[in-house]
């Protein structure tokens, strides 16, 4: 059999729906090991409590935010930085707003939608990357502002203390000739639809032992629905059918591959505390 730390063991993606409230506390909040996501749909104003830098996205509407550093009022088409310690958030028009975070001090595990069974093979989310620039400040990016990879149009990718984003948008269906079917070693990947349908495209790879070989899965995603993605899962997904489509990638903690190559547009804003060691 198989040790919970060896490369074999299996674990399901798990799709969350975030139009599911859950009985105790009302929230739509879905978690994987390291981070977990919330979306926000009221303009009353709601609590959010973390020990690290809480990463908030306005794809529709603006937003006001009272931190313990301060206020701000933040445009819709935009990402906010807030930081660690208590905020309260009030949008101004009905969502979605939707809140990350890599530890929810203020929650219970009853508040959340899913369980989470701990993985050892997942790298920490800690020692968290330094603010270097306006720490302590909130620091509002508009999206339109970044600029994405020359050869990765679709990506605008951004990073807090212990987090980093994609933003991926496009029109109309994905280039089905154009896929990009990878996987992580240590760590997960959360895959958000706020607009637009999707199909995610899972892949357990093959070992040795034929009888723990599973069927490919393709998994019809809706808006509001959150993926999270295993360990060693092949795994790419396929914005399908027409209109406008924006599908955001979570992880924890922030992509060091991407920042080395220069993709991570405030990545200047942080030392990573491993550089070096």
């Amino acid at each position: 059999m198989a040790r919970n730390d060896d490369s074999t063991v299996l674990h399901d993606a798990g799709l969350i729906d975030l139009d599911t409230t859950p009985q105790t506390s009302g929230r739509r909040i879905g978690q994987a090991q390291n981070f977990s996501v919330e979306w926000i749909d009221s303009t009353q104003p709601h609590t959010a409590s973390s020990a690290h830098e809480l990463l908030l996205l306005l794809p529709g509407a603006g937003a006001h935010i009272e931190y313990e550093g301060g206020r701000a009022d933040a445009p819709g088409r935009s990402l906010c930085i807030i930081p660690a310690g208590t905020c309260t958030i009030a949008l101004d028009a009905p969502g979605p707003g939707i809140l990350i975070a890599s530890s929810r001090t203020d929650l219970a595990q009853q508040d959340y939608l899913n369980a989470v069974e701990h993985d050892p093979r997942i790298v920490a989310s800690t020692p968290a990357f330094r603010r270097v620039r306006n720490a302590g400040a909130l620091r509002v990016i508009a999206i339109d502002d970044i600029i994405p990879p020359p050869d990765k149009k679709r990506l605008k990718m951004l990073q807090t203390d212990t987090l980093s984003i994609n933003w991926v948008e496009y029109d109309g269906p994905r280039d089905r000739t154009q896929l990009s079917p990878h996987s992580h070693a240590r760590f997960e990947q959360g895959s958000l639809a706020i607009e637009g349908k999707f199909v995610h495209h899972l892949r357990t790879p093959w070992g040795s032992d034929a009888t723990r070989w599973r069927d490919d899965v393709h998994l019809q995603a809706d808006p509001r629905t959150l993926l999270v993605i295993p360990v060693n899962l092949v795994h790419t997904t396929e914005g399908v059918g027409p209109g406008y489509h924006l599908l955001i990638d979570v992880f924890s903690p922030p992509r060091r591959d991407f920042i080395a190559n220069n993709w991570v547009c405030n990545s200047a804003d942080y030392d990573d505390p491993a550089a070096g060691a």
